[in-house]
């Protein structure tokens, strides 16, 4: 008896085959893409269904002045509370593990409740609030309760439209996230004229959302369908959309290997300016931009993260850059393209 997954897999060949040209699908969540390593996903699907990893990975695309303000700020004494994943990622001059290791005081948590723990005994603790609307309400709620916050918070819509508006990229389809869109919903989408499918994480789910783009595709419809009804909403989380509208202001922002892209940053609005690191730390700031100086790099991971090339293309992947010498962001986090390509 076929299974599932099986039945969507027939009903894949058999789209595909009507279709015969090759047919380029990007995940735009990191969390898919790591998806689809795990089930093995791109080893199953017919040679001409194509998967790309767009900017889904928020460590991926954070700017690399910004990196370089974080490192400066610590190394001037400034006590930090950074994610995980961003320690390695390599800024102009130095990583966070890097200063780290140079004595600076850089402390790991997993939630902003644990960097309002460590403010209680470091009052002048700054957070590197970094990620989608996905994290943008729990650092909105932290700002709210005292913590102090470098804000580097992105919107995803804007990066899909200058993913389209890009003549180099050719993408005949969307995979949404789905932790993105559990916030802001499914009708910020209709604007995009590309078949898009919001989906869950499972194997079922992200072959399922082939199996309706490819639909979409020989029907020749651009709409957008929502797999993952069980979480996602039409018109997302009114609370969390009201936590960033409070606090947030949104601004132009710099994303890694996509340049600036209009409207796609979060500031931190004038009301909370007394928690916003960019203010209180504005000389500091002013004096680090007009130092950086960016170093040139063999890295791809701007290309990668647009879907221009395939990690296994970038002349450094797997000789000089691994996940223990990552020579970019794409193989830091593991949510990252490169990172999760080495590991499958």
């Amino acid at each position: 008896m076929k299974t599932d997954k099986t039945k969507i897999l027939d009903e894949i060949k058999i789209k595909s085959d009507k279709i015969k040209r090759t047919v380029c699908l990007m995940e735009l969540c990191g969390t898919h893409s790591q998806a689809v390593a795990t089930n093995g996903i791109k080893n199953i699907l017919p040679k001409n269904i194509k998967l790309l990893s767009g900017p889904g990975c928020p460590v991926c695309v954070t700017d690399q002045g910004d990196i370089d303000i974080m490192v400066k700020l610590a190394l001037n004494n400034v006590p930090l509370a950074v994610y995980g994943d961003i320690l390695n990622v390599p800024g102009n001059t130095m990583s966070l593990e890097q200063a780290r290791q140079n004595n600076a005081d850089i402390s790991v948590v997993y939630s902003v409740d644990e960097a309002l723990k460590i403010k209680k005994i470091n009052p002048k603790l700054v957070f590197f609030g970094l990620g989608f609307e996905t994290t943008a309400p729990m650092t909105a709620w932290a700002i709210k309760n005292n913590l102090t916050v470098y804000s580097t918070h992105k919107l995803f819509p804007p990066a899909m439209d200058a993913l389209l508006k890009n003549k180099d990229i050719k993408i005949d389809g969307f995979i949404n996230p789905g932790h993105v869109s559990a916030i802001i919903g499914t009708k910020v989408y209709e604007k995009f004229k590309v078949p898009q499918v919001i989906t869950g994480f499972d194997g079922a789910d992200i072959l399922k959302a082939i199996d309706m783009l490819l639909e979409q595709i020989l029907k020749k419809q651009t709409k957008v369908e929502n797999e993952y009804q069980r979480v996602v909403k039409k018109n997302g989380n009114a609370k969390a959309q009201k936590l960033i509208n409070e606090v947030f202001e949104i601004k132009d922002t710099t994303w890694r290997g996509l340049g600036i892209i209009k409207n796609s940053g979060l500031k931190i609005k004038k009301k909370y300016q007394k928690y916003d690191a960019e203010f209180i730390y504005q000389d500091i700031i002013k004096k680090i931009k007009k130092e950086i100086k960016i170093q040139p790099s063999a890295c791809q991971c701007g290309l990668v993260l647009q879907g221009i090339i395939e990690p296994r293309q970038c002349k450094l992947f797997n000789k000089i850059c691994t996940p223990n010498n990552p020579q970019g962001a794409c193989m830091v986090s593991v949510e990252g393209a490169c990172n999760i390509e080495y590991r499958s």
